[in-house]
């Protein structure tokens, strides 16, 4: 038994090291509620965290029908035992007394509780005459990345080939759309090329824009456990706060936001001057070298320290390790998916592995991460709007086969234009195309940029709305139609993290009241909407969780994503299995592309590509000329600045992110008693020197404000670059007496300040490019931040904070196993 560790204050627990090549120790996390010991535990039931992408494989403990504790999985491939803070506290939201346990109906200004019977049929109803009267084009869905594969793939169904309507998205278009559309440009298909195990490999990491010890804690346990070890990996950091992966770099870079395309540029400039290419490599897999090579040739480190406001030094240092690299693992998030030239930023990190070589074997590869649990299923399910199974919407081919899977006719998919993503649906909400609205799993009143246009999208009359969740959050407060959802341990389904690993999560305990499954409530609208194939049986066919899941199996026989070989019994008894897995490979496997690049031929490949620029879509045609042979592709990009930049009115450039304590709006974690007391408001980030020269100090009330809206908070004067102004998304209304927004001028949400832009490729929205200012409100007179002390926002004088602490219940159980 290792000592007690208190999980708040020391988020990543004791270190087990281990050295290149090694297998990561096992070290078994665990917490109990208080007064529960495992003797008293009446069952473990297997699944899976859903408070991020990790994976990390876990058993509930359940005892009198009730949830009671969790347990890391001491053989799973992915997490080897171990938990983080939101897997270990995170369970505790399930018991919240404010469950939504009815449907809830609009009758004037309020939602009345009704049945199940009244609650579907006024979505039936309204689903039928708008059908009739202006087409499947006036219904849209917005989904999450937290439900299970199961259900992804019965809703797309549903919109698909039921509706027959193209305005289908996921909240995954807010942080995993750029890592789709980058795998998709450089490789022809979605789906990771690497695995969590190349980082036992690996003698050089590369994260770029990844705040991984807050977003992937336990990835970041497995990094820190080798850095504990003899021959420890060298560490590059791309990202402006001083995170704990900054802290244990050897090059920390610290660039202006939104200049992310010309620091690579400048990386690939210095591998290629100094002859860094794996030539046999680039020629044998590769088009377009000759082309990047032109397009990098003058962009030195001089040229980018400019633009990137970073010593040249340091990026010749920082290529010097890459380009040396003997095995290189390359990651990819936020920083670069939610900023400037969003895709073209993160096909540059896919060059760099590829014009080195380092692809396909232990130690090399490329993680182009995703920040939610299941954004994995939501995009090769099609719930983002894609075609299931990776399919090529602008490849009849791949319609015809669509259209077999579902014996519908191929003219019944909508496929003559692309996907309308999510940002675009809600604009046509806006304009009064799309009239009905159904969304799951997600609060857009909190996430999406411009929170004032939202609501004000959201509160239309003439919009129908449907909200299926957990509480009555902030956008359930404006629908005219709230479904109560069932969550993870209270259902069953399948779920697949970052880098391919499946995972089985098998119902633990019931649903408060009368809340369901969301698959249930999706086959009952499929049901009462009579939906039928062209031999005129009923279109979704399946009854429960595990035959949806053999319909899906169907559906990706044969693509890049394949489940064929795996089975509800398999997975309950494996620990972790990566996709591909067909009969022939019902282990899986564990990387992709070890004998080439397999899924980008004309014929095969998802996308034919876009112009990194504009985001116009390339023909068939073109893609053929390009790259006939189905080849990795090296696509080039020029820096532009960003659209919005500082000006003497607002001179900071703000940028937006996440907290290891807190998952998306808030929703479950802040109902988490540890979660909430250790993170328990919003917080304004500044460098020691913009605070003097705005005249504030550690603890002052704030005002961030932007030419959009404005936000107040507690000052933390931390080590993030000069210039910049940093505010967790976290933060929403619902848990104050403002309801659905902010009372008075100020907020507390960060996307009342952020701008309505997005990716012209991936179309994902930029929470990182934001001109603001900063104003003092009120003196500190003994305040103090609320912003943890653990993570990024550790303070630049530890005196001027209390440590963060999650209170009397916060220690966790470790057990080595």
């Amino acid at each position: 038994m290792q000592p007690e560790v208190d999980r708040i204050a020391q988020p990543w627990g004791e270190r087990t090291p281990y050295d290149r090549g090694g297998t990561w120790p096992v070290r078994v996390d665990s917490y109990l509620e208080p007064g529960m010991t495992a003797d008293a535990v009446e069952r473990w039931v297997p699944t899976a965290s859903i408070l991020h992408s990790n994976g990390d494989a876990l058993d509930v403990a359940v005892a009198g029908d009730r949830i009671v504790g969790v347990r890391g999985r001491a053989g799973d491939r992915v997490n080897h035992g171990r938990l983080g803070p939101k897997d270990l506290f995170g369970w505790q939201a399930n018991h919240s007394r404010d469950r939504l346990t009815t449907p809830l109906v609009r009758s004037g200004d309020r939602l009345v509780p009704c049945d199940w019977d009244t609650a579907m049929e006024r979505i039936v109803a309204r689903t039928r005459e708008l059908m009739a009267d202006q087409g499947p084009d006036a219904l849209g869905f917005y989904t999450s990345g937290q439900l299970y594969l199961e259900e992804y793939y019965t809703l797309s169904v549903i919109a698909h080939a039921g509706i027959g309507t193209n305005h289908l998205d996921g909240n995954t278009r807010l942080c995993t759309a750029t890592a789709a559309e980058a795998l998709k440009q450089t490789f022809g298909c979605d789906g990771q090329p690497a695995s969590y195990a190349d980082i036992d490999h690996a003698d050089v990491i590369a994260l770029f824009g990844h705040n991984m010890a807050e977003t992937q804690p336990v990835l970041w346990m497995r990094v820190l456990d080798r850095l504990a070890g003899t021959d420890p990996p060298r560490l590059v950091c791309v990202d402006p706060r001083p995170t704990q992966v900054a802290r244990h770099a050897t090059v920390h870079l610290a660039p202006r936001a939104g200049t992310n395309l010309a620091l690579l540029n400048a990386l690939l400039h210095e591998v290629i001057r100094t002859d860094r290419v794996d030539h046999a490599f680039v020629a044998a897999h590769t088009v377009g070298f000759a082309e990047l090579a032109e397009r990098v040739a003058d962009r030195t480190p001089e040229w980018a320290a400019d633009i990137c406001d970073v010593p040249a030094r340091s990026l010749r240092e920082a290529a010097e390790i890459v380009g040396g690299a003997e095995r290189l693992l390359s990651t990819v998030l936020q920083g670069v998916y939610q900023s400037h030239q969003a895709t073209a930023a993160a096909c540059q990190v896919n060059n760099l592995q590829l014009i080195r070589g380092m692809l396909g074997r232990p130690g090399c590869g490329v993680l182009q991460m995703n920040g939610q649990p299941t954004a994995q299923n939501t995009r090769e399910c099609g719930a983002n709007g894609d075609l299931p199974g990776f399919r090529n919407w602008q490849n009849p081919a791949h319609v015809a086969d669509l259209a077999r899977v579902w014996n519908v006719d191929p003219f019944r998919i909508p496929h003559d234009a692309p996907p309308t993503p999510a940002m675009e649906i809600f604009r046509k909400a806006e304009q009064g195309s799309i009239r009905m609205l159904w969304i799951s799993g997600s609060n857009p009143a909190v996430s999406l940029p411009e929170l004032r246009r939202i609501r004000a999208i959201l509160g239309q009359p003439r919009l129908f709305t449907v909200v299926q969740d957990l509480y009555l959050t902030e956008t359930a407060r404006l629908a005219d139609v709230v479904l109560p959802a069932a969550t993870w341990a209270e259902k069953t389904g399948t779920f697949t993290n970052s880098d391919r690993t499946v995972h089985h999560s098998d119902k633990a305990v019931d649903p408060p009241g009368d809340a369901r499954p969301d698959l249930d409530i999706w086959l009952d609208y499929a049901r009462r909407m009579d939906f039928r194939d062209r031999d005129g049986q009923p279109l979704v066919g399946w009854h429960d969780a595990e035959s949806a899941f053999t319909a899906w199996q169907e559906c990706s026989r044969g693509r890049p994503c394949d489940y064929t070989g795996l089975s509800y019994e398999r997975l309950r008894d494996a620990d972790g299995i990566q996709w591909p897995a067909t009969p022939a490979n019902p282990d899986g496997t564990e990387r992709l592309y070890t004998d080439g690049i397999t899924w980008a031929a004309p014929d095969a490949c998802e996308s034919y590509g876009k112009d990194l620029a504009t985001g116009g879509p390339a023909s068939e045609a073109a893609y053929r000329q390009l790259n006939p042979e189905g080849r990795a592709v090296l696509r080039s990009a020029a820096y532009v600045p960003p659209r919005e930049a500082p000006d003497a009115a607002y001179p900071l450039q703000l940028t937006t992110g996440r907290t290891l304590y807190h998952f998306h709006t808030r929703t479950k974690t802040g109902r988490a008693p540890q979660l909430n007391a250790a993170a328990p408001e919003v917080w304004v980030e500044l460098s020691a020197t913009e605070a003097r020269r705005h005249g504030v100090a550690e603890g002052d009330l704030v005002e961030v404000a932007s030419p959009r809206g404005s936000v107040r908070g507690r000052l933390r004067i931390t080590d993030i670059r000069d210039g910049m102004v940093f505010l967790p998304f976290h933060y929403g209304y619902w848990d104050t007496h403002q309801g659905a927004g902010p009372g008075g001028s100020a907020g507390r949400a960060a996307n009342e300040t952020t701008v309505t832009d997005w990716d012209p490729v991936s179309k994902q929205p930029l929470y990182k490019t934001a001109a603001a200012r900063l104003t003092l409100v009120e003196p500190a007179h003994g305040a103090t931040s609320p912003a943890p002390t653990t993570t990024a926002s550790a303070p630049t004088d530890p005196r001027a904070a209390p440590p963060t602490r999650g209170g009397p219940s916060a220690v966790a159980e470790q057990r080595s196993g």
